[in-house]
């Protein structure tokens, strides 16, 4: 008999934990028995999918390709099944894994969830925030949302709010330091960075009136690998940061914050999207918390609408 189903639900848990005898620990069989079913697997692939390493067992390419697929098959399956014993009616449930930038994650995804786990208290939602770059294998991630261009992939994606990056800096600091009035000024002054390797230490600028291009590589005492650190070492007149303005409009609103080389600035879009992997069959937990997002966040980075 054909149980590809149940050969990918155990290929999933010696995945997840890395190790033949405690998939078969918790699925009531042997380490041979599993070993033998995941060969079986790669039997009929004709390609490897776990190799021995010393920090255990680890996926392939192929592997890794094989795990995001087979959850998505046996999220299917449970979905369908669901479906049919609710009477046709598709409920969202299930463990949802949601990652965020830092500082967009507390100020527009948290607001919601509260209320999102009310309207669907069948899903567990599974909630990490991190400024660095993540990769939704990897990380099992099912939505990632990430601001910037979109990465030329297979992954889907619904935007959710536009904004742009400013300079900007305290009153104190530029009290001290004084106010720059051209890019190459900036080599003057303390520029705040992030420590991950990203072109955001490559500060971009337009000439005023918008004929020319130009970037400038700033440097400064003070690296920080999220959002709310620099911008709270700012705040604290360490020196001049560039920082997305949803995260700073309030700051600059009650005169915390003051806008650097207004004149200069690129006027780019800062584009933040839910990204997630695209296939024909959703899992309904995956689009109800997209869908939520959309219905409830101002598409100009206002802040969110909490439902009622």
């Amino acid at each position: 008999m054909d149980n590809r189903a149940g050969e990918m639900d155990v290929f999933i848990r010696v995945a997840e934990l890395k190790s033949f005898s405690e998939a078969g620990r918790k699925l009531h069989l042997s380490p041979s028995a599993v070993s033998k079913l995941v060969t079986r697997i790669e039997d009929r692939l004709s390609t490897r999918l776990i190799v021995r390493s010393t920090r255990g067992l680890q996926l392939t390419p192929e592997g890794e390709i094989y795990l995001a697929r087979a959850r998505r098959v046996l999220d299917e399956i449970d979905d369908a099944e669901r479906t049919v014993a609710s009477g046709g009616k598709v409920v969202p449930r299930g463990r949802l894994r949601v990652n965020a930038p830092i500082a967009f994650g507390v100020k527009y995804v948290q607001p919601l969830i509260p209320a999102f786990l009310e309207r669907f208290p069948e899903v567990e939602l599974d909630f990490s925030l991190t400024d660095g770059i993540i990769d939704l294998l990897e990380e099992r991630a099912d939505i990632a949302i990430r601001s910037g261009p979109l990465p030329d992939s297979s992954l889907k994606a619904r935007k959710l709010i536009e904004s742009h990056r400013i300079l900007v800096a305290s009153p104190d600091y530029i009290a001290k330091h004084g106010q720059p009035a051209h890019p190459d000024d900036l080599t003057k002054h303390n520029c705040l960075r992030f420590n991950f390797p990203l072109p955001l230490n490559e500060w971009a600028f337009r000439t005023p009136g918008g004929r020319d291009r130009l970037t400038r590589t700033v440097s400064g005492n003070f690296m920080c690998d999220n959002g709310p650190s620099m911008r709270r070492m700012c705040l604290l007149g360490m020196g001049i940061a560039r920082l997305g303005h949803f995260h700073i409009q309030d700051d600059i609103a009650a005169g915390h914050l003051g806008e650097i080389l207004p004149d200069w600035a690129p006027k780019d879009e800062q584009l933040i999207h839910a990204i997630f992997a695209g296939h024909e069959h959703l899992a309904t937990r995956i689009r109800a918390f997209i869908d939520f997002l959309t219905d409830h966040i101002d598409p100009m980075g206002n802040g969110v609408r909490i439902p009622a």
